[in-house]
């Protein structure tokens, strides 16, 4: 039940399947239930019964590596750190977990992050750790802090929540405007809009109401679902922006098409001007290392200037939080982060013929699941 408690904190981190394996003491066979959809979804009172055991692991999509064995449970990060893993214990034992957001839940006690490269062994003997891959540059994927990771976890010593926060700051004193309501693009824009509102004095009001049974668009197998969520997901408040000058601070734009669609949405409701403003720098390059981003032709920043972007939303102004601004948002050295997906700066190097390959499956895989009159622009 705890692994199963813990996913529900984790649901953030992937949406698609889930899975939890379970062991009893001796027993020469594991217990297993997986399936496609949420944690709520796949996991019903009866299953969870079959999955007896005094240690089990679970998964919902993006989270480092944890193994079992018949006697012992295996966590261990890359040596490029790219994905979190931390330790914790509870009742005595030792637990995993991708976020620190997954311990609160179940109580338990936070110890430390997992090193990158590090090799944990959890048996009866206790807990040890191994090295046994070469030291590599670390490279935590700057994008958990921007998006990805929830907001009340810590990871490498900073709160989430709180580094959003200083990305608002940052931002509003890059890209200052009149205005007169911050409005955040919930639930990941919330942190940075308080930071800008708080920076510029111009007063938050949350006009966007979301639909929390909705999931995250960006990583919605197709085109078609994710443009029926976009539709769907969040409602607007006419009362609090019709007349308005609004800023509206998300964490980042993507494809562009659920951006347009809030600009849209809110000169529909009367809004006088918008204001785009947006927590991270501009995507313009793949990422392969575990975020679910569209080939670089799809990434609207790729293809567009800010100018051009800008027409495109239908926005009177648009602004970028610089890379300089969003490290020093989290209290980190630049030299600790990929960025790769916004500087090009990939530090596990790809052949052409491997990278090749990638785009080419990314793109039938498109051609298959997308109507074929679908574009960007």
């Amino acid at each position: 039940m705890l692994t199963y408690y813990g996913l529900f904190a984790l649901q953030h981190r992937g949406q698609e399947s889930a899975g939890i394996v379970s062991a009893e003491p001796g027993a020469p066979v594991f217990n297993t239930h997986k399936g496609m959809g949420l944690v709520s979804q796949v996991f019903h009172s009866r299953d969870l019964e079959r999955l007896k055991g005094n240690r089990a692991i679970g998964h919902v999509r993006y989270f480092s590596i944890v193994l079992m064995g018949e006697r012992e449970i295996i966590g261990f990060r890359d040596p490029h750190g790219f994905r979190p893993l931390c330790l914790g214990k509870l009742d005595g034992a030792y637990v995993l977990a991708s976020e620190s957001c997954a311990f609160d839940l179940i109580h338990a006690e936070f110890i430390r992050d997992v090193e990158p490269g590090e090799v944990l062994i959890i048996d009866e003997n206790g807990l040890r750790s191994e090295w046994p891959f070469p030291k590599q540059r670390t490279s935590f994927c700057i994008f958990e802090h921007v998006y990805f990771a929830r907001p009340d976890s810590n990871i490498n010593g900073t709160n989430v929540s709180m580094a959003r926060v200083n990305m608002g700051r940052e931002l509003a004193r890059l890209h200052p405007v009149e205005a007169d309501l911050v409005v955040p693009v919930p639930d990941s824009g919330i942190f940075a809009a308080l930071g800008f509102s708080e920076e510029t004095g111009i007063p938050y009001y949350p006009a966007f109401v979301r639909n929390h049974y909705i999931g995250r668009t960006f990583i919605q197998p197709t085109q078609m679902i994710r443009d029926f969520n976009v539709r769907v997901k969040l409602n607007l408040i006419r009362s609090a922006v019709e007349g308005k000058r609004v800023v509206v601070v998300d964490d980042s734009i993507v494809r562009g098409t659920t951006a347009r669609s809030r600009v849209v949405n809110l000169r529909e409701n009367g809004a006088k001007e918008v204001h785009m403003r947006i927590s991270c720098p501009p995507h313009k390059h793949a990422c392969y290392y575990g975020i679910d981003f569209p080939d670089p032709e799809k990434l609207l920043a790729n293809q567009c200037t800010a100018e051009e972007i800008r027409k495109y939303l239908g926005a009177d102004s648009i602004g970028y939080l610089d890379v300089d601004g969003m490290v020093r948002s989290t209290g980190q050295p630049a030299n600790n982060f990929c960025m790769a997906c916004f500087n090009g700066d990939y530090p596990v190097a790809f052949d052409d013929q491997f990278d090749k390959l990638i785009m080419e499956k990314r793109a039938v895989k498109a051609r298959l699941l997308e109507p074929p009159s679908e574009r960007l622009l």
